[in-house]
């Protein structure tokens, strides 16, 4: 109300003045600031009761304005206050520097909310989605679950029913014969033997055809063990047990192939989760719903240990997790080629497969015609395969198994040029068995000064393969013979590295020259297979059209 108007006639205030700190209707405000006066320049504000004023000043030094800011006790400050010892040593700034930077901060802050208001909500929104979508879910499940159980309650109830009133129909029937149970009782009273047998033979025949009350099939269900509960909630399933990864197929080469079984008394799982991680990295990337009981994971680090498990799930939920496996990943880019046959095939002992993947040396009717001359001077003959690549650049890496039957194979690398000088035509050699250098042969004879032309591990019946470098090192160091055997070339290096291709343990180095283009190169000495690592990706392929 107006504070100048006097009661009772007292109007309702339609201004406030901010130098006079008080409200007034329109008569007393043109009363109290008459026109051409200081009054009127009074700045007018909305009524109010609680004005503020116009100028901040200290409580503690009156009239003095608050013109300094101390940022380390966060208040406001006059020039007296400022030079008390208390503040001493504290950020003071100007107040309309304090000013500016709060300002600019807190509308920073306030733009930033701004722009990330919409993303903040398009969170929420798929976030209440997916709590909707597990009530849902939930929701179902618990339904189905009330469903199934329902239904097997009603079975064992109409199966109860069925039994009682069966034994009630035959306890009924033999109420209905009563007066035959009464004639009985009076005919076991007769004392003489000829009535008796006359009238018995007619009520025992009666007799025979009542239903007995020991009756196997009459005995009461009530008496008998009811199914427990368990039996009826069969649909409560059992999350799977963890699965066993089977370590002789599961494999690190162009991608990671990582394969698995459930154990005979699990569970079925309707599918798995496969996490795998860096080894020197925590955080576990995932594949979500992998159907079958392999999976496939590529983009990985070269040269880099990976660690995988796997867990099932069904309408249970997940399972265990399986024990964590290591991989070793290729040192170098996977090289994919096929075998070339064009130098020294010779169709009667060496045959090379359809896809040109693998290859087998059988001791044919030319090595049969010359056995007395190779059980006499120990000689077999040599076949040389390549790959269909010539390398001329990069590091490259690729693997191969040899039969543990074979008697001779050599893997290695060798100058594409050399290779058919050297094995243009079948070479007859000493059988290694006879060589005290038999393991690595690094072609190097000739020469100690330049690389060699070429570089092979031996392996076969030996169990084992030797390196050593040349007629100088009769003995050599012998490792047992892997599964696998893993090849990797620098060129630009001008290295190359033999590893166990299943735990990429590197077995021996040397090197090479590689002042031209270099090929995979492999030589037969006797019988023997050997076979190229197959790609992933391409087993991959074959999974899924087996499984389709």
């Amino acid at each position: 109300m107006c504070q100048f108007c006097k009661p009772p006639q007292a109007l309702e205030a339609t201004k406030g003045c901010a130098d006079c700190r008080a409200s007034f209707c329109n008569e007393c405000f043109k009363l109290y600031h008459p026109w051409g006066t200081p009054r009127a320049q009074h700045e007018h504000v909305q009524p109010t009761l609680n004005f503020r004023p116009k100028v901040l000043t200290c409580p503690e030094h009156d009239q003095e304005r608050l013109q300094f800011y101390c940022k380390s006790c966060q208040m406001l400050l006059c020039s007296l206050c400022k030079l008390r010892r208390i503040h001493t040593g504290h950020k003071i700034a100007p107040v309309t520097q304090a000013y500016q930077t709060l300002k600019d901060k807190i509308t920073k802050e306030l733009n930033y909310i701004l722009s990330n208001q919409d993303m903040v909500l398009t969170q929420i929104t798929q976030l209440e989605n997916q709590l909707s979508h597990c009530v849902k879910e939930i929701m179902a499940l618990l339904t189905d679950r009330q469903t199934m159980l329902a239904q097997a309650l009603e079975s064992s109830r109409q199966r109860r029913a069925e039994a009682l009133a069966n034994q009630v129909a035959e306890k009924r029937s033999l109420l209905e014969h009563a007066s035959l149970m009464a004639f009985t009782q009076e005919l076991l009273k007769e004392n003489d033997p000829s009535s008796f047998v006359h009238a018995a033979r007619i009520t025992h025949n009666r007799w025979d055809g009542l239903p007995t009350l020991l009756s196997a099939d009459n005995t009461d269900v009530c008496s008998q063990n009811p199914k427990t509960l368990d039996c009826y909630l069969s649909f409560w399933q059992i999350a799977p047990l963890a699965p066993v990864i089977d370590t002789q197929r599961t494999l690190a080469y162009d991608q990671l192939f990582l394969c698995w079984r459930l154990p005979q008394d699990s569970t079925p799982a309707w599918h798995y989760s496969v996490e795998f991680r860096p080894a020197a990295r925590w955080g576990w990337q995932r594949l979500e719903e992998v159907t079958g009981t392999c999976a496939v994971i590529d983009r990985l680090e070269m040269d880099s240990v990976y660690v995988l498990r796997v867990r099932g799930c069904n309408k249970a939920g997940f399972g265990e997790y399986s024990e964590e496996v290591y991989l070793h990943t290729p040192p170098a880019p996977v090289l994919n080629f096929y075998l070339d046959s064009r130098w020294g095939l010779h169709a009667d002992r060496l045959v090379v497969s359809k896809e040109q993947r693998c290859a087998r040396s059988v001791p044919g009717l030319s090595l049969l015609q010359d056995a007395d001359r190779a059980l006499t001077s120990c000689h077999l003959t040599a076949d040389l395969l390549v790959g269909d690549v010539a390398i001329t650049q990069g590091r490259h890496y690729w693997a191969c198994s040899v039969e543990p039957g074979s008697y001779l194979v050599k893997v290695g690398v060798g100058l594409e040029s050399k290779l058919q000088e050297w094995f243009h035509l079948p070479q007859d050699m000493a059988s290694p068995r006879y060589d005290p250098d038999s393991g690595h042969d690094s072609g190097a004879e000739d020469s100690s000064d330049s690389p060699p032309p070429f570089s092979f591990l031996t392996m076969g019946m030996e169990s084992g393969f030797t390196n050593g470098n040349g007629p100088s090192s009769p003995t050599g160091v012998t490792y047992p013979l892997p599964p696998r055997l893993g090849v990797c070339l620098d060129f630009e290096k001008g290295r190359v590295t033999f590893y166990d291709a299943h735990s990429l343990r590197p077995l021996w180095e040397g090197p090479v020259d590689c002042s031209a283009p270099v090929c995979p190169a492999f030589c037969f000495i006797g019988g023997g297979a050997l076979q190229l690592q197959e790609l992933v990706a391409n087993r991959n392929l074959n999974v899924l059209s087996e499984a389709s």
